[in-house]
């Protein structure tokens, strides 16, 4: 099967489907979400339907209209389109009216029993003591909560109390909050629960395709018993899988930690799983879509690899034909090696192609050639006396010496002589600077490292055993010439280094590393460099 045909909803009528993104607003969005909107927004879109956006604000005390604008925020980044904003409060006194509806058919109940025995009961198929209380004494209740008179009650449905099925046991469909909304203040002291509103608002916005998690997967007789007691168009519950990324908590609790900690720089960190933390990282709207396409209406819960996003990611901006990713070229300010080259023509300012391979992107001044050039030092440390290597946009010089440290592990000076008409079929292709005052644009070049140890972190277990407190390195360049222009959110590639995407250029550029989704490390990053001086 292609992606396209594994990105299906069943019984769709082309022009008639509508789905909806019901995110609750109390926390910012990460990939998970993502997933969600995307699929909802993707296959609406496909059917020539339309989505509704859903604001799931049925718990007053978690409800925060700051998340609001930052989830709307990157909705809009992820290019999600959708026909209108709603609110589940929107609906407040139509849940309450069908809620009077449920009480009086015999459907629900009040219960005042205490939480940790009606979870006691409910577990072990117990039925509760005020299951067979009476419509009108239900009714009587249900008045005194939604006055406030009632604060230590909710109302059941009634359901099965011994089904194999735990969701159906006479789930809580109305319980009293003593808080605040935010969009209706203190209106209302009684709020329902998002298994009750669910199902009646998806009708009412007349959804046609609910998508869901199969976490939510027991859930979904109760959602169609709801509709049904009710007299409601039932909408068909589509099941996708949760995403679930390897090395990655997506626990608001836990992330909350590693903001608290201070072991991030917040929710915007390149290494958190939120929306503004992985696109901050440098990856695509187009690749994540591809890597969301790809996985379909899958059900099955795995862990999806890092390295699969990314590989895709790297495709998106630099495909074999029409990269869109300009090269420069940037070494080491402390890690590099000035090399003295006999015969070398005298340095000379040209133009060059960003990209040899795709003259659209334009062209930069390069400053090239000259006796004196900057080499990366891990790379001297792979070249051999009298080895000859290709500078890569000069030609072939061969090295006749190095000045190393005592120990052996560092170098602070090469020389070489100029070799024209050498080959460079077989030698080593190595990026270098000439050393020249235009060259010394500064460089701050930072890579990440997944802020956990563990593949599938285990939930129960405390997040402190599992915490990488390695996952930061920067190391200071200095770029040429060219990297002035360099802009905020750029893309780029340097030369041998990898990709990059511009965090910052005040006071000088930041530029973060783009994972390509490759397991072996760059020789040249930080992580490599200190194995090597610690040899490893």
């Amino acid at each position: 099967k292609s992606d396209d045909d594994k990105f299906t909803l069943k019984g769709a009528v082309q022009g008639q489907v509508v789905t909806r993104f019901p995110p609750e607003a109390s926390g910012f969005m990460h990939i998970g979400h993502a997933k969600a909107a995307l699929t909802n927004y993707l296959l609406a879109e496909k059917y020539g339907g339309k989505m509704v956006f859903r604001f799931d604000d049925t718990n007053p005390v978690k409800e925060n209209p700051e998340y609001e604008v930052q989830i709307l925020q990157d909705t809009a980044t992820l290019g999600v389109k959708y026909d209108k904003v709603t609110y589940t409060s929107d609906r407040f006194d139509e849940l309450l009216a069908l809620m009077d509806k449920m009480l009086k058919d015999g459907n629900a109940y009040v219960d005042d029993t205490e939480k940790e025995t009606m979870q006691h009961e409910r577990r072990e198929g117990i039925a509760s003591k005020r299951r067979e209380r009476t419509v009108a004494e239900n009714l009587a209740l249900w008045e005194q909560m939604k006055k406030g008179e009632l604060t230590d009650s909710c109302v059941r449905a009634k359901m099965e109390v011994t089904h194999d099925n735990k969701c159906l046991r006479d789930p809580v469909l109305y319980r009293s909050v003593a808080a605040e909304h935010c969009r209706t203040g203190a209106k209302y002291k009684v709020y329902p629960t998002y298994d009750f509103a669910c199902p009646i608002v998806d009708s009412l916005d007349g959804v046609t395709h609910a998508l869901r998690t199969s976490e939510y997967n027991d859930r979904n007789e109760q959602y169609s018993r709801i509709c049904k007691a009710l007299g409601l168009r039932e909408p068909m519950i589509e099941d996708f899988s949760r995403l679930n990324m390897e090395f990655t908590v997506m626990s608001k609790r836990k992330l909350t930690w590693f903001v608290e900690q201070k072991l991030v720089d917040g929710w915007n960190d390149p290494r958190f799983p939120t929306v503004k933390g992985i696109l901050r990282r440098g990856l695509t709207v187009e690749a994540l879509k591809q890597f969301i396409i790809a996985q379909g209406m899958s059900r099955a819960n795995n862990f999806q690899e890092w390295g699969k996003l990314w590989n895709t990611n790297r495709d998106v901006i630099d495909p074999n034909e029409g990269s869109k990713c300009p090269r420069y070229t940037c070494v080491a300010q402390e890690a590099h090696v000035a090399v003295e080259i006999d015969g070398a023509p005298d340095l000379l300012k040209k133009t060059r192609p960003l990209h040899a391979k795709n003259l659209d992107l334009g062209e930069r001044d390069f400053y090239c050639f000259g006796k004196r050039v900057l080499l990366e030092e891990e790379d001297m440390a792979l070249v051999k006396d009298d080895e000859e290597v290709t500078l890569m946009s000069w030609g072939n010089v061969v090295f006749q010496g190095a000045t190393r440290s005592a120990d052996g592990k560092r170098i602070t000076a090469a020389k070489a002589r100029n070799h024209p008409e050498g080959s460079v079929k077989k030698t080593q292709k190595l990026t270098w600077l000439a050393d020249c005052p235009e060259n010394r644009v500064p460089v701050e070049l930072v890579e990440y490292d997944h802020l956990i140890t563990t593949v599938k972190p285990d939930p129960e277990n405390p997040i402190e055993d599992v915490v990488n407190r390695d996952s930061k390195a920067v190391t200071m360049a200095w770029g040429e010439g060219a990297c002035k222009n360099i802009k905020k959110g750029d893309i780029v590639q340097f030369e041998r280094r990898g990709y990059y995407i511009c965090d910052s250029v005040s006071p000088h550029l930041v530029m973060i590393n783009i994972p390509d989704g490759k397991a072996k490390r760059n020789h040249l990053s930080f992580w490599a460099r200190r194995d090597r001086l610690a040899g490893k």
